[in-house]
C-alpha cells in the first residue's frame, strides 16, 4: 500500500517516508541474505555430491547457483529504483516477479541480459536446466549429453572451460571431462554472485 505523502503534515511526513525507508531497507536485507544463504548451501551440495560421484545432482546445484546470479545481474539492470525495489519487495515475501508490460519476467528475459555480460550465460543455464527436469542427460552414463549440445554451445562450454579452469585439452571433450571442472565452474560463479550481491546492496547498478 502507497500512501500520498504530499497530503500529509511535515512530522507525519518524516515518521512515515522513514518507515517506508526502514521497511526498503529490510527487504535488500532479506534478499541479499536469502541468495547468499542458497549460495552456501549450494556450495555445501556441490563438494558432498561431487565426491559422491552424482555429477547429474551435481549439474542441478550449478544450475540453482547460476540462477541467483542472473537474478540479481537482472536487478542491477533496473535504474528505476522504485520498480527495483518492487521486484526485491516482491522476492523477499515469497512473490513472482511481475512484468510492467503483462505477464511474468520470464527465465528466459533474464538470461538473455547475463548473456551480455558473460557470453556462457546461455548453455551453461540450458544444460543445466536439463539436469533440473527429467531428461536424456540423466542417462549420462550411457548416453553422452555433450553429444547433443549445438555447435554454439559446444563452443561457448569449451570456451568458458578453458579461459577460467584450463581445459579441457581436447575439442571433443565428454560428459565426464566436463564433470571434473564442477567445483571451479559453480566458484567461478558463486564469486561473480557475491559481486553482485555486494552492488546490489550499496544500491549499485551494473558497470557500463
Amino acid at each position: 500500500h502507497y500512501t500520498n505523502l504530499a497530503t500529509l503534515s511535515h512530522g507525519t511526513c518524516v515518521k512515515r517516508w522513514t518507515e517506508i525507508s526502514e521497511a526498503m531497507m529490510s527487504d535488500i536485507a532479506i534478499f541479499c541474505r536469502q541468495v547468499r544463504e542458497r549460495s552456501q548451501e549450494n556450495r555445501r551440495a556441490m563438494s558432498l555430491l561431487h565426491g559422491a560421484a552424482l555429477m547429474g545432482q551435481a549439474v542441478g546445484v550449478l544450475r540453482q547457483e547460476l540462477d541467483s546470479m542472473v537474478r540479481v545481474i537482472y536487478l542491477l539492470s533496473v535504474t528505476d529504483r522504485a520498480r527495483r525495489m518492487q521486484l526485491i519487495s516482491a522476492a523477499a515475501n515469497g512473490e513472482k516477479w511481475k512484468s510492467q508490460m503483462s505477464g511474468q519476467v520470464t527465465d528466459r528475459e533474464m538470461v538473455d541480459l547475463a548473456e551480455h555480460l558473460h557470453g556462457w550465460t546461455g548453455s551453461v543455464y540450458r544444460f543445466g536446466c536439463a539436469f533440473i527436469h527429467l531428461s536424456s542427460y540423466h542417462d549420462y552414463k550411457s548416453r553422452d549429453p555433450v553429444k547433443t549440445l549445438s555447435a554454439k554451445e559446444h563452443s561457448d562450454l569449451l570456451g568458458h572451460l578453458r579461459h577460467y579452469h584450463g581445459g579441457p585439452p581436447s575439442n571433443e571433450f565428454t560428459f565426464l571431462d566436463l564433470a571434473t571442472f564442477l567445483p571451479a565452474v559453480f566458484e567461478k560463479i558463486a564469486s561473480n554472485l557475491e559481486h553482485y550481491i555486494e552492488t546490489l546492496a550499496r544500491d549499485g547498478q551494473l558497470d557500463p
